[in-house]
């Protein structure tokens, strides 16, 4: 039997690709709201971040979470996954 494969998904910040559990997902529903998603399940358009500072502050700056979600981000999300990450001030 095979073992199977992990999942791969690039982080916004740092442009590399990583296992799908070391990251933290950030969903746009359907309805159009958006929501840090901790289970990876909710259905709606995802990003992904890195647990690491530079990689959250990079996409923060560069507005790369609103650009892969196609959508602009409330600053209590931003908050929100700020204190996700460890260090993160």
């Amino acid at each position: 039997m095979k073992p199977k494969k992990t999942p791969q998904r690039m982080c916004v910040g740092c442009q590399e690709m990583k296992n799908k559990k070391e990251l933290i997902r950030v969903v746009r529903t359907p309805e159009g709201a958006v929501l840090l998603d901790p289970t990876g399940k909710k259905s709606g358009r995802g990003a992904y971040v890195c647990k690491q500072e530079a990689c959250f502050a990079r996409a923060f700056k560069e507005k790369r979470l609103e650009r892969a979600l196609k959508h602009p981000i409330e600053p209590a999300i931003y908050e929100e996954l700020r204190v996700k990450i460890p260090h993160a001030e």
